[in-house]
Order: structure tokens, then sequence, then C-alpha cells
């Protein structure tokens, strides 16, 4: 693996290059035979799964239950809903023969799945006592993308779905903010990102959402990303698909719906937020291996110090750490500290003779380098410990560089004066606090910069923002502005 480091490209100098690369290197996914469509290995896999797991766990505490829902869509279910096909129509994948027979109505892979909801929702709400309904689905989805990356974009995707029917428009209201704060504390809690939430402008809202909510991060190549959304549907899909329901008042009235989703993207926020020239730097909450024990043995001392980390090993599992030994005989231990680091294993656990024979072990931190030196006994404890702390500092270290990387302006003017340098000279990422700026504003931007996509307001703040994303084909600018 040190050949395999000594090739990778810094990512302070191409974090492109450096991110395609890493995850190629890291074994977290390869390329498949379809265009946009990718494999993910078993270690990138574990990865999601430990995700996977912290936010299904939050969804169940919650309230919701897990279901599953068909792949294939009939067209006209789509259609029902025609702002919600205008917004998909372009990534969309269609079925149009079944066996060797040519369909009577295509078929479209599932690219979300409100429509073929609405329509078992139909049948399932009767009355005011069959609500709320609260459902989430696991499942892939399929978007025809014309420009993918690993993760961050490709044409099919592992993802959940949350899908909920409520009453009222305030009680949708609140469960769309409400797994938006589920979303929000879980980057924080689980994978030390940390993201800011708010609503979408008009222009960037879901199709057919009255209001979409987001949770951006500013990564470590200076790019926004959008990482998980919640939306506020409203009545719109209930009034396209008929869903009715008769009320307290035996009146018969359409319900409020909403959906939210987060999906393997994250993993790629996970890799740029996170990692750095030496390869991934994992948070011990999601990382598959949280430390992994190296031997450092030679000739006629191997049998002892094998022994002794397998015993090692043994007492730690124990504990609840989640090990692994790297036995290989093949490969030096420098060899395998590359490696180990290249994988983003929080700490390595490093035992040589003298260490045997002082009853202790080094420990190596990847969050910052650090080693120190731990007697046997006090490994568990110390183990354990350390895992919060370095959780603790790869968020504050994620924290700290968005905050060094955020900026003021008090006009316009000044806007432009932070702006327009770091478009034109590739500077670092740049954000933009600025109190003055309103909706109009984003009519005049959009006249003289790229602008991707914004973030129109800040939930749970008494300060309204914008949140900007300024592409340019060197690079993109994220920022921070507020209203």
């Amino acid at each position: 693996m040190t050949e395999a480091v000594e090739k990778l490209v810094k990512k302070s100098e191409d974090p492109s290059r450096w991110y395609l690369q890493l995850v190629r290197m890291a074994k977290l996914a390869d390329y498949g035979p379809v265009r946009g469509t990718f494999a993910i290995r078993p270690y990138g896999f574990e990865i999601w799964e430990r995700v996977q797991r912290d936010l299904d766990e939050r969804f169940k505490a919650t309230g919701h239950k897990n279901a599953y829902f068909p792949l294939l869509i009939p067209e006209s279910y789509l259609k029902k809903e025609a702002e919600h096909v205008a917004g998909f129509d372009p990534e969309l994948a269609w079925v149009t023969i079944g066996g060797r027979e040519e369909l009577e109505e295509r078929l479209a892979i599932r690219p979300t799945s409100e429509s073929i909801i609405c329509d078992f929702y139909k049948n399932w709400i009767q009355s005011y006592r069959d609500l709320p309904i609260l459902i989430n689905q696991w499942c892939n989805v399929l978007r025809w993308e014309k420009v993918t990356r690993p993760f961050l974009r490709t044409a099919e995707f592992l993802w959940q779905e949350g899908h909920t029917v409520h009453a009222t428009a305030e009680e949708a209201r609140e469960e769309t903010l409400r797994m938006l704060g589920v979303y929000r504390d879980c980057f924080y809690e689980a994978m030390a990102i940390p993201v800011l939430t708010g609503a979408k402008s008009t222009s960037e809202r879901f199709a057919g959402a009255v209001e979409t909510y987001t949770c951006e991060g500013l990564m470590g190549d200076g790019r926004a990303l959008q990482a998980a959304t919640s939306h506020d549907l409203g009545q719109n899909f209930a009034r396209a698909f008929d869903i009715t329901f008769l009320d307290e008042n035996q009146q018969r009235v359409y319900p409020y719906q909403t959906s939210w989703g987060f999906s393997t993207r994250t993993i790629g926020g996970l890799i740029l937020v996170h990692g750095d020239d030496r390869g991934l730097r994992l948070p011990p909450r999601i990382a598959p291996t949280q430390a992994v024990i190296v031997p450092i043995w030679r000739g006629k001392n191997k049998g002892e110090v094998r022994r002794e980390a397998e015993a090692l090993h043994a007492e730690l599992k124990d504990s609840g750490i989640r090990m692994e030994v790297d036995l290989d005989e093949e490969h030096s231990p420098g060899w395998k500290f590359n490696e180990h680091e290249l994988r983003g294993v929080p700490v390595r656990v490093e035992l040589g003779p003298r260490d045997i024979e002082e009853g202790q072990a080094v420990l190596v931190r990847r969050d910052t380098g650090e080693k120190e030196f731990v007697g046997r006994k006090e490994l568990p404890d110390r183990l354990e410990k350390l895992m919060v702390e370095i959780q603790e500092n790869m968020l504050r270290q994620a924290t700290e560089f968005r905050e060094a990387n955020t900026r003021r302006a008090e006009s316009y003017e000044e806007f432009e004066e932070i702006i327009w340098p770091a478009l034109a000279e590739r500077s670092e990422s740049v954000a933009v606090i600025a109190s003055w700026f309103r909706d109009s504003g984003l009519i005049q931007l959009g006249k003289r910069l790229p602008l991707a996509h914004c973030v129109k307001s800040r939930v749970g703040s008494g300060e309204p923002w914008f949140f900007c994303d300024f592409s340019t084909k060197r690079r993109t600018i994220g920022g921070f502005v507020a209203n």
C-alpha cells in the first residue's frame, strides 16, 4: 500500500482527481459497465450500513416504520402530477418491453416513489383515524444523470425515502422540520459533518412540493453539498391522486403529505469533509474498523509477537471496540501503517517486542497523528475514551474549516469584492454572510454570477440566511448569505 499512497495526488493540489483516486484505492467503489452505475465494495458498504443503522434507529424512535414499494411506476401515475413529471422527466429511464412483448404502457424505473405510494394511500386512508401514516423505505433509485461521480452523483444509488400523511397542514410542516432535524443530528453526531439547515429557493424546490428544506455542508474542496432534503408536499399529490378522508366533522377532505430523503451521496461527503493527503479519515462512530493492531516483529520473535497480538485482539474485541489484527506476513509494518491510514481507521495499535516486555502498546491517532504509550490493562478504557475524543475533534476540525472560510459583507459592493477575486483567482473556498440580502437579490446574482443553487432561510435560527453555490469551470465557491 505504500506504493498506492505515494501515487495518491494531494487533496490540496487536485481535489477532484484525489477524490476519484481515493474511492478506488481505498476499495470503496468501482465503476459499473453502464454509465453512471458503480459497485459499492464491502468496505464502502460497511460504512453505508453503519450510517444506515444509525439513521434507521432515529426514524423508528420517531414512530416511523419501514416498508417497501414497487420499483416500476406506470407512466399514467407520473402524469397525474404534472409538476412532478416535469421535474423528473429528463432523468427518467423507461421499460418498454417485457419478455419479448412490447408493453401497452411505459413503465418508469423508480426515480422517487411519491406517485406509486399515493396509489396505495388512496386505498389505505378512509378516515382521520387512519392518520398519521409514518412510513420509510430503504431502496435503490435510478436517475439518468448526464455527469456522474462515484457516490456524489450517480445514475443508480441507494437511499431512504420517508413518506408520511397527516390530517392538517400544521402536522405536515412539523413532520417536515422534525425529519430535517433527525438528518441534522445524524450528520453532527454520527458523521461529524457540521451541516446547515434551511429552506430552498423556489427554483430549487422538489417537484410538487410547497416547501423544500435541506441540509447543506461545505466540503473540504470548497464545494457545497446538498446532503439531505425534507419536503412539505402540502395537498398537491393528494389532489392529483384524489386521496381523501373523512375528518372529525364527517367532511371529506384532502390530507397533507411529506417526503424526505438521504442517500449514498453522504459517503462522498464523508470523504470530502474529512479526507486528507494520506487518504480517508473516518469518524469512529461509523468506521467499520475503529482500531487495528499492527504487530511489529523480526525473525526469531515473530511467533511471540504474533501470539501476543492475537491475544490483545481478543481482549479488546470483548471490550466492544470494533477491532482488526493485521497478521499479513508479506508486507512490512510501514506498508501496513500506510494501508490503514488510507482506509481511514481511527486508531492504530502498534505492538512490538519491547512493548510486550514493558506491558504496553502504542496508540496512533489517524485524525492528528499523535502517539501515546498505554499499559495493557488501561487499553480498553483508553481506547473507548479515545473514540469519543476523535469523534469530537473531527467535528471541531470540520466546523473550524467552515468558519475559517466564512466572510461578512455589509453591502453588495463588498460582497462582490469578496466573491469575484475568489472566482477569478481560484482561491480557497469562500462563504459570505450578508445581513442586507433579500430575495430580490437572487435575480441580480443570477444574472451576474453562475448561481447553481440557493437556500433562502435558516431553520431554527432567529436570523434568516442564504446559502449559495457559485460554480465556474474552475471551481465552486460556497457561500452563506443572510437576508
